[in-house]
């Protein structure tokens, strides 16, 4: 059996594994399918990485197993908590690089916000992560690894409910990186979060968002349909190949066709379009009304979200009017509108503010040390392409 991609050393990491990949290993050490859902069950249900304590298991399974495979979860660096109860964690995946993974508590649910990638190699020039460069995509076991590190950090996977609620009921695959741009590895991870063996979490509440990386979103509908968001931040394609430079390549014709196509099979029957609100840019009335008539068609919801600064971003959040008055002119069109909550940003831990510890092998980073910023030569242009 080749060693798989998350794997530490020579052995291979079964925090990474999903069940039929455990499975098959366990096949290849002459252990019966029952041990390998007993090993899942431990590692996922009950937060352990050590086989010692897997007390179920025959000990002579537990000598075996630290000679063949490992658990391996990233290591926490550092861990901070806001005054609104969002806490972020930056954990260790190596070679000098770090990962950012925020909780969200809310009343009725718990979101986590999961990492794909070190870095970002879209360059959203509004985004903290894009302006960072990129390093590597993660691997599966780095990806599930955010959520069993989120699990054993707040304490057991249940909450203290009469329900037996979980702390962690939501993932939104919306922090570091673009996730269809990992496909895989994010694919794999994903399907341990809905395994029932594992975290058992429906696919209604494991939400993937992307730029708009159309090859993958297709691929995705046939492999993995979870709810679906797409970062789409401008009404026309003019001011997104600038806004979101990967629109150059996928442009909203093709985005959104394959976006009716993908709903054909996702658990919820409309799209989350999310639209970072930038003072001057993309938040005028005009807009809103191009909006509204690129979206028809589209069962769809908007969630408008306030820009969250960070150093030397040469844009400002819009005003609370604007984005009143340009949510009224969406909701007078008849679409589901709500403003995001900035949670998190006393840690920067809000949307947009994920930076991580990134060794950028774009040089980005020291580009835009030097003044050469896509950002800040191309924003004279940024309200071309309006329609009224």
């Amino acid at each position: 059996m080749a060693v798989p991609q998350s794997a530490v050393g020579d052995k291979p990491n079964l925090l990474g594994m999903t069940l039929p990949e455990m499975t098959a290993f366990f096949a290849q050490l002459e252990e019966k399918p029952f041990r390998a859902k007993q090993v899942f069950r431990w590692i996922h249900q009950a937060g352990v990485d050590n086989f010692d304590a897997m007390t179920d298991l025959a000990k002579s399974l537990r000598e075996k197993l630290p000679q063949v495979a490992v658990i391996q979860a990233p290591k926490l660096m550092t861990e901070q908590a806001s005054k609104d109860g969002t806490r972020k964690w930056l954990l260790d995946v190596g070679t000098g690089n770090g990962i950012e993974v925020v909780f969200i508590p809310e009343s009725d649910r718990g979101t986590l916000c999961v990492s794909s990638q070190v870095g970002c190699a879209l360059d959203c020039t509004f985004c903290s992560t894009g302006k960072q460069g990129f390093n590597r995509n993660l691997t599966t076991a780095e990806i599930i690894g955010q959520l069993w590190w989120a699990n054993k950090a707040m304490g057991p996977g249940w909450a203290n409910s009469p329900k037996g609620e979980r702390i962690v009921s939501n993932i939104v695959m919306m922090g570091m990186g673009e996730p269809l741009a990992n496909f895989d590895n994010v694919t794999s991870a994903m399907d341990i979060m809905l395994d029932d063996h594992a975290y058992g979490l429906s696919r209604r509440r494991v939400t993937l968002s992307t730029s708009g990386v159309v090859p993958n979103l297709q691929r995705l509908k046939e492999r993995c349909p979870v709810a679906l968001a797409v970062s789409l931040h401008a009404s026309n394609d003019a001011l997104r190949d600038v806004l979101v430079p990967i629109n150059q390549k996928y442009p909203l014709a093709e985005l959104l066709a394959t976006i009716k196509d993908y709903l054909q099979a996702a658990p919820r029957d409309f799209v989350t379009f999310e639209y970072v609100m930038l003072d001057g840019v993309n938040d005028s009335v005009q807009h809103a009304h191009e909006l509204v008539k690129l979206v028809s068609g589209i069962e769809c919801k908007f969630n408008l979200i306030p820009w969250n600064p960070f150093p030397d971003a040469p844009y400002a959040r819009s005003s609370n009017n604007a984005i009143h008055r340009f949510c009224d002119i969406l909701r007078q069109a008849g679409l589901i509108v709500t403003v995001r909550k900035t949670r998190g940003d006393d840690i920067d831990a809000a949307c947009g503010q994920l930076a991580g510890q990134v060794v950028d092998k774009t040089q980005r980073t020291q580009q835009n040390k030097l003044g050469s910023s896509k950002a800040i030569r191309t924003i004279p242009i940024m309200n071309a392409g309006l329609t009224v």
